[in-house]
């Protein structure tokens, strides 16, 4: 069977050292908002603060690392990044235990992970595409996607459990102990890394901070495949905290029957990243991208409609896994092309400007549905986000993307600086 063929000792390695580290980071999913509630006894605002400055501030910190990476060699950049990580949340149980952590700690500590995080994605891409062959790339997206949603599924109740014995500091330690793990997977990889070279001289240019987005934007069919992604990821993220609140704090669902409500859906990820390279095969990328990123989008606003008890709890569960299904098909199958159509010397910064434009849309994305919650009541804020979710699908290409485009040119212009990023 296609899907299930080996993709060399290389990709097993860096699938083991993703595996491991996704799974960390969801064994600690909410685990800062979690500490600054209770061991900090934060407030609304400054949860809010943290949930939305550590992505933001991380990606701006972070725009510059996409041209570096470039012409990097990528494993020791990961490497870098996965110990950066390591160092930094060990400081968290660190300062706990010594009665010193404060909510300005987690906030750095927030900030440097986030963008240790985007640098991390650029250089990942970059290696899996050299590591794996194009006819493969599909098959290797599916794995990492099913391991994203298998993360998903089992890390948050794990993670519940070990907070209700042990206190959020301790998913915080499993946590960055995934990541000196995952460093050691890259590390395990082997075999000789070129360093990548440039015709333009070894130092940066200010031009290059914003090459990233020169190349989405000139790309006809990368274009709107952006716009739509931010878009709808945007509106989505922004709509789950609200969820929190109206299923916890107005309509009393226990914390367990929450993280169940989100963990059982997952195993949608699971089914649609398994029918990707199928769908794709039997129907072609075209219109697999359209169809699944079009249903993807009919969901969200089910969830405005959420009532206490059971039927609530059914609700949830069926919005989640017609959206989660749907992305599991959707999400591999643009990511491949993502690859595929970016020239080799450009994936870092295509992917690190994607990767920032995509974390800062959401920070921007959520502290505005925080306002409008506030104005209009929450139900009603996650119904105005689904509403708008239901046009994203307008920004799908409509012609094929699979036919031959010309590609941007390889030294941009600098009068073809984009408006925005």
């Amino acid at each position: 069977m296609v899907s299930r063929r080996s993709l060399g000792r290389q990709f097993g390695w860096l699938w083991a050292a993703y595996a491991t580290s996704t799974f960390g980071t969801w064994l600690a999913f909410d685990s800062f908002s979690l500490i600054a509630i209770l061991a900090l006894h934060a407030g609304t605002t400054q949860v809010s603060l943290l949930a939305a400055a550590g992505l933001a501030v991380g990606a701006v910190v972070a725009v510059p690392l996409g041209p570096w990476v470039e012409f990097r060699r990528k494993r020791p950049v990961m490497v870098a990044m996965d110990l950066i990580r390591f160092a930094v949340l060990m400081s968290i149980p660190a300062a706990w235990a010594l009665g010193h952590l404060s909510f300005a700690q987690l906030l750095v500590v927030s900030v440097i992970v986030g963008a240790a995080d985007i640098a991390f994605t650029a250089a990942s891409g970059a290696c899996m595409k050299a590591l794996v062959r194009p006819e493969d790339l599909l098959v290797a997206n599916g794995r990492f996607e099913s391991t994203t949603w298998t993360a998903t599924m089992l890390g948050p109740p794990i993670g519940g459990a070990a907070i209700g014995m042990f206190g959020p500091v301790m998913t915080v330690l499993a946590n960055a102990v995934s990541y000196l793990l995952s460093a050691a997977g890259i590390r395990a990889i082997g075999g000789e890394e070129p360093r990548p070279e440039r015709a333009a001289g070894p130092r940066m240019r200010a031009g290059d901070l914003l090459d990233g987005w020169r190349y989405i934007l000139k790309h006809a069919t990368l274009r709107p495949l952006f716009f739509n992604s931010i878009l709808n990821n945007g509106l989505i993220m922004a709509a789950s905290p609200l969820l929190s609140v109206l299923m916890l704090s107005h309509l009393g669902f226990a914390p367990w029957q929450y993280c169940i409500a989100f963990a059982v859906p997952c195993i949608g990820g699971l089914i649609g990243s398994r029918l990707a390279r199928r769908f794709v095969t039997r129907f072609g990328e075209h219109r697999v991208l359209l169809t699944a990123g079009t249903l993807r989008a009919c969901w969200p606003i089910g969830l405005a409609f959420v009532r206490p008890g059971v039927s609530g709890l059914v609700i949830v569960m069926a919005v989640e896994l017609g959206l989660i299904t749907c992305s599991g098909v959707y999400n591999p199958v643009l990511a491949t092309y993502r690859l595929t159509r970016t020239a080799p010397d450009r994936v870092a910064r295509t992917l690190s400007a994607w990767s920032v434009t995509s974390k800062s849309s959401i920070a921007a994305f959520t502290a505005l549905w925080g306002l409008l919650a506030a104005l209009i009541g929450p139900r009603t804020a996650i119904a105005v986000a689904g509403l708008l979710i239901l046009a994203t699908p307008l920004l799908l290409p409509r012609r094929d993307p699979g036919a031959a485009q010309p590609e941007p040119e390889s030294q941009p212009e600098p009068e073809a600086a984009p408006s925005r990023a």
